[in-house]
């Protein structure tokens, strides 16, 4: 038998090899990522909130800044908006009356609309306004809880609606937020029951744990403010997490760990400049609706 020269490899199979090599050891890699990845933990979770936990600012404001932008509503009603959120926060009204306020004038701006339209605003507005706003340190620490096998739920007076966005862009397990009443497929403007707030929040945790048969001694909670004491104080693991100042006192008497994953600058805008600086922000808004109307009228 004749012996033939094996063919010089070409620069077509050496790609070819190195693409195969590369499979490979991703594929490896994949393997061992799964392998080590922890098993199911039925029984503990974790609870974030979202406005100054998970994220910086208040979700329903960049929300309410994004349906603007698609004109859901005049100038003045945000200014409004605004003005209620920053009157009760500053004068220490911050309680179930005064969330439902500023939620009900909410939801009245979206009355009539199709719950569908709102998803895929929300979807939109959270790529626009919120993701980049996210604190990469909360948001690696609901990771750490996923890693462990444990679900992670946020926890928040935002309607769900806008919360469950959040929570799918995050990988998180799901959301618990302010419910808003349906009726054939659009909102009235209306609240089913009370805002997801204080006390509020503490009853849909302990309901939640109940449903899924978690035991709250090995959850988690974490919050930025007193006002998620009840939900704090449920779990056996409260964490405090940019706190306000009565948080952090609390946390500091009960050696609660503290996190705060804010610069210096913003951790120097909490508290009334905070809701100060929301209010201008809202009137920014409107000013600025208002000044592009009038010049495409001057276009016009």
């Amino acid at each position: 038998m004749r012996f033939r020269p094996r063919p010089a490899r070409t620069a077509d199979d050496h790609a070819r090899r190195a693409d195969a090599e590369a499979a490979a050891t991703a594929a490896l890699k994949a393997a061992a990522e799964l392998a080590a990845k922890a098993p199911p933990d039925p029984t503990a979770a974790a609870f974030f909130d979202v406005d100054n936990t998970m994220m910086m600012g208040a979700s329903i404001f960049y929300f309410a800044r994004g349906l603007a932008a698609r004109d859901f509503f005049q100038s003045r009603d945000l200014l409004k908006f605004g003005w209620q959120h920053v009157t009760y926060r500053v004068r220490g009204l911050e309680n179930t009356d005064g969330m439902r306020d500023v939620k009900e004038t909410a939801l009245a701006f979206v009355a009539g609309r199709e719950v569908a339209e709102i998803v895929r605003f929300g979807e939109e507005i959270y790529d626009e306004r919120m993701a980049e706003r996210i604190y990469s340190g909360t948001r690696a620490l609901a990771e750490q809880h996923l890693d462990a096998g444990q679900r992670v739920w946020l926890v928040t007076a935002t309607p769900v609606e806008l919360a469950a966005v959040i929570a799918r862009r995050l990988g998180l397990t799901g959301a618990l937020g302010t419910v808003s009443e349906v009726s054939d497929g659009r909102y009235t403007g209306h609240l089913v029951g009370d805002p997801l707030h204080g006390p509020s929040k503490a009853a849909a945790v302990q309901a939640l744990a109940e449903r899924e048969q978690l035991d709250l001694s090995r959850c988690w909670a974490y919050s930025d403010s007193i006002n998620d004491l009840p939900m704090l104080s449920l779990v056996g693991h409260p964490v405090a997490i940019n706190p306000d100042p009565d948080l952090k006192a609390v946390a500091r008497e009960r050696d609660w760990p503290i996190k705060d994953f804010r610069t210096a600058r913003k951790a120097a805008r909490i508290g009334v400049p905070t809701a100060a600086g929301m209010g201008a922000l809202a009137g920014g808004v409107a000013a600025g609706m208002a000044l592009r109307r009038r010049y495409n009228g001057a276009l016009g």
